[in-house]
């Protein structure tokens, strides 16, 4: 009974971990907590189950704090990047959120793009050169660049003119030093707005380039 409550305590230590949320105030739960409560949970679980009947509450205890660990790392690491990202785009435009192990990066339209142009704005570059500087020091992510347009024109032509806004952007990315094994790029067209096509403030809203950083285990 005892050795269940020190796997309990472990658990409820590694995961009660809080902060505050610069934005609103508000106490959270950090994500490095919540990875750290999760993987000392399921640690725990494994720890029993390869020690020997004899040991089973120790290796419960020793595989919460690995997992814990394990989890937390992840965690810690996308925190780190979020809180980064965050303050080198600040007032640039570019809204960042925040998804569990994953973050995003939207790029309306208006400051990445002239209108049905697949060429970079010049004043634009200064922010991506602020992605690339957090991407290269946070090297252990994955990364999708993904293309959106408003439904204005052909299905076709919209298809096309986000695959090579996403190719521009996941290109500039490449050349400025993050490792291409890394760059999934991807056209959606008119799919999957974020807004209402029949105003010309929704239909801005959907020309846009995202960059989601996929979170992966520290190598």
């Amino acid at each position: 009974m005892k050795k269940i409550i020190g796997v309990g305590a472990v658990v409820c230590l590694l995961s009660a971990c809080t902060t505050l949320d610069p934005y609103s105030g508000d106490e959270k739960v950090s994500n490095t907590a919540k990875g750290s409560g999760i993987g000392a949970a399921a640690g725990a679980v494994l720890g029993a189950a390869v020690s020997s009947k004899k040991d089973r509450g120790k290796g419960a205890v020793i595989g919460a704090l690995v997992g814990g660990a394990v989890g937390g790392g992840i965690g810690y690491n996308m925190d780190q990047q979020e809180a980064l990202l965050r303050q080198e785009l600040q007032n640039t435009g570019v809204q960042v959120e925040r998804i569990g192990d994953s973050i995003r990066l939207i790029m309306p339209g208006n400051i990445t793009f002239a209108l049905n142009s697949d060429q970079i704005a010049q004043n634009f570059y200064p922010v991506l050169d602020s992605v690339v500087k957090v991407l290269v020091k946070f090297n252990n992510t994955e990364l999708t660049v993904d293309g959106f347009t408003d439904s204005s024109g052909s299905f076709e032509y919209n298809q096309k003119l986000s695959e090579r806004r996403a190719s521009q952007v996941g290109g500039y990315l490449v050349a400025s030093g993050v490792e291409q094994l890394r760059v999934n790029i991807r056209g959606f067209g008119e799919r999957y707005p974020i807004a209402s096509n029949d105003t010309a403030s929704g239909r801005a809203a959907n020309r846009r380039v995202e960059i989601n950083i996929i979170g992966q285990r520290p190598k």
